[in-house]
């Protein structure tokens, strides 16, 4: 994994990834590295060999969620998402050639086929966190 970091009114830090390495696995280890408590993935791009998502089963409460793995050659057509108190929350949309595109929220284990490109934007004066909804057993974004 190779970091590029930039300070200016809004921190980057643009990831390069290369054969073999793991998607959400070497976002979570930049998080640490650069100690990004609140930011937002604004681009992801990329090629991907395994790809493990959720998405939602239905909209009843509590939530359900089904998981699904992809073992052939991918492209990683977008992925973004909010970085708060530390913890990731990442979506992403992958095409293949003849199947058309899926998308959901991304899981460990999404193995880089040739290279993937992520930027991050760290705020250093943003505070957020997720707090438990009294009843709905689901978690919503705030001010910390």
């Amino acid at each position: 994994m190779k970091t590029i970091p930039y300070e200016g009114p809004i921190e980057a830090i643009v990831l390069g990834l290369g054969p073999g390495e793991l998607l959400l696995e070497s976002i979570e280890k930049a998080i640490r590295v650069h100690d990004i408590r609140n930011g937002v993935v604004v681009s992801g791009i990329g090629t991907l060999k395994t790809c493990r998502m959720h998405y939602i089963t239905h909209t009843d409460f509590p939530p359900q969620d089904a998981k699904f793995t992809l073992h052939e050659p991918l492209e990683l057509v977008s992925m973004n998402g909010i970085i708060a108190d530390g913890e990731p929350h990442l979506h992403a949309v992958v095409s293949q050639a003849e199947e058309g595109a899926r998308g959901g929220h991304i899981e460990p284990g999404c193995e880089v086929a040739y290279l993937a490109e992520i930027v991050i934007h760290k705020y250093r004066y943003l505070r957020l966190m997720r707090r438990p909804h009294p009843d709905k057993m689901i978690k919503l974004l705030g001010p910390k």
